[in-house]
C-alpha cells in the first residue's frame, strides 16, 4: 500500500509538471497532498502517533481543502486565462525531470548503501517531489505556479523528512506548516499585485522593472 501511495505521489507529481491548465495544475496538488495525508494517517494508525494525528489534519485541512480553494478562487477573482504558460515546454520539463530523478535513485543508493529497498526507493521520490516543485517554479509563467512550486517542494521535504527520522518533531512540523501557510498568504498578495500593476500576472513582465 504504501509504495503505491508512493507511487501515485511521484505520478501526481510529473501530472503537474505537464499540465497545461490551472486548474489541472491546482487539482493535481490536491491529488498529491490526499495521498501525503492517507501516508500521514496510515503512520498515526501504526504507531498511534498523536502527533502524526496532528499533522495529518492540518494536511488534510490546508492542502486538501483550504489552499486549493484558495487558489482556485484567486484564478476566479483575477478573470485570467487558464492557460500555464511555459519557459520550458511540458515534455522537455517532463524528460529533464526523469534524468533527476534517476540521479536521486543514485544519490540515495550511495548515501545508504546497506538500506532496505523501500528506504532508498522512498527517499529517492522524495528528491525527486522537491526537483519537481522546483522546476514548477523556475519553468512556468503565471505567478500563481510560484505558489504550487512551493508548496510541492515543501510536499517532497515532508516525505524525506517522515521517511529519513520517521517524522519530525511537532514543533517543528508546526512551525513548517506556519512557515508555508505565511508564505502562500504573501505570494497570493504578490500575485494580486501584479494582477494590477500589470493586468496579468504572468511573472516574465517583471522583467519591465530592470533599471
Amino acid at each position: 500500500m504504501e509504495l503505491l501511495l508512493l507511487l501515485g505521489i511521484l505520478t501526481t507529481a510529473y501530472a503537474m509538471l505537464t499540465a497545461k491548465r490551472m486548474s489541472a495544475l491546482i487539482a493535481n496538488f490536491r491529488l498529491q497532498s490526499l495521498l501525503l495525508f492517507i501516508m500521514t494517517f496510515m503512520e498515526a494508525l501504526a504507531h498511534g502517533s498523536f502527533n502524526l494525528y496532528l499533522v495529518a489534519a492540518l494536511i488534510l485541512a490546508l492542502k486538501v481543502f483550504l489552499i486549493p480553494l484558495a487558489l482556485f478562487r484567486m484564478l476566479k477573482r483575477l478573470k485570467v486565462d487558464e492557460h500555464v504558460g511555459f519557459f520550458i515546454n511540458p515534455l522537455l520539463s517532463l524528460a529533464i525531470s526523469l534524468g533527476l530523478t534517476y540521479l536521486a535513485w543514485v544519490f540515495v543508493r550511495q548515501l545508504f548503501p546497506d538500506s532496505a529497498i523501500g528506504f532508498v526507493l522512498a527517499a529517492a521520490i522524495s528528491f525527486a517531489v522537491m526537483q519537481v516543485g522546483a522546476m514548477i517554479m523556475v519553468a512556468r509563467i503565471k505567478a500563481v505556479t510560484q505558489i504550487i512550486g512551493l508548496m510541492v517542494i515543501e510536499n517532497g521535504i515532508f516525505l524525506l523528512a517522515s521517511t529519513v527520522t520517521g517524522g519530525l518533531s511537532l514543533v517543528v512540523e508546526m512551525a513548517v506548516f506556519l512557515d508555508v501557510f505565511i508564505s502562500v498568504i504573501i505570494l497570493g498578495v504578490f500575485v494580486y499585485r501584479i494582477n494590477e500593476l500589470f493586468t496579468g500576472i504572468d511573472v516574465d513582465q517583471l522583467k519591465g522593472l530592470r533599471g
